[in-house]
């Protein structure tokens, strides 16, 4: 394996066997977001060695980003999140290979997007954008490691179409208004972002248990975590009807 010592301590005891990080170095990961959550999943995968990762994002920097999307840099108002964070990425681990689009996720683009990749990592803000990237994951049978940040509070789940239930198993849609704006604190989003890391870590690695079928949230106020356990509801109008499709 190429760059041990880069890796040394992953490897120290306790931790990974040369195999699951060469698994790591091998693995290819989708990550749908540059910005709050999307900057977390960026950090821990690259510090753990994931050989390529491709990074989604149609938005640029702005100053009000600051608070919680770390990878990115003052002088870099007004630039695409996208190359921002493939600079970052490339500076701290040049070993890994990193694919950028600056486009929104539609119908029209998400089949050329998703091509290649089994793991997904919903980084998104917008309950639109999620809901729709988890219609994707089932329809083409892709892991979707969901997370979500709101105020004090964030959530996370994994989703596997063969194994589990989906978002909208777990509740409808939100009817969000758009003139309203949360929180998003960065020791509520890193944490988040930390544990979508971790999912990708076992799923990759097949080492632990996944969050499947359970929905974890963490109360930032209590610092309390509590697992919601959920199974794929037979009425679903995504995973229960939605026909599948080979890509």
């Amino acid at each position: 394996m190429a760059k041990a010592t880069r890796y040394i301590r992953n490897l120290a005891q306790q931790g990974l066997s040369l195999e699951e990080q060469d698994k790591l170095m091998n693995a290819k990961i989708l990550i749908m977001g540059a910005g709050g959550l999307g900057s977390g999943v960026i950090m821990s995968l690259s510090a753990l060695g994931v050989g390529e990762l491709k990074i989604i994002d149609g938005d640029i920097i702005e100053e009000s980003n600051f608070n919680r999307q770390i990878i990115h840099k003052y002088r870099s108002i007004n630039r695409a999140k996208v190359m921002s964070a493939k600079d970052w990425v490339s500076e701290f681990n040049p070993d890994i290979k990193v694919d950028i689009e600056k486009v929104r996720l539609n119908e029209n683009n998400y089949l050329r997007i998703i091509q290649g990749y089994d793991i997904i990592v919903d980084c998104f803000d917008s309950y639109d954008s999620k809901y729709f990237l988890n219609e994707i994951a089932i329809r083409h049978n892709k892991i979707l490691i969901h997370g979500a940040v709101q105020g004090f509070k964030g959530q996370i789940t994994t989703i596997n179409p063969e194994k589990t239930g989906c978002l909208a198993c777990i509740m409808e849609k939100p009817m969000v208004n758009d003139k309203e704006v949360f929180a998003s604190l960065s020791p509520i989003v890193n944490t988040i972002s930390s544990m979508q890391a971790l999912e990708v870590l076992k799923i990759v690695t097949k080492r632990g248990v996944p969050l499947y079928n359970k929905l974890l949230t963490f109360d930032g106020f209590e610092t309390e975590t509590k697992q919601l356990c959920y199974t794929k509801s037979f009425t679903c109008e995504v995973c229960s009807k939605a026909p599948k499709f080979e890509i």
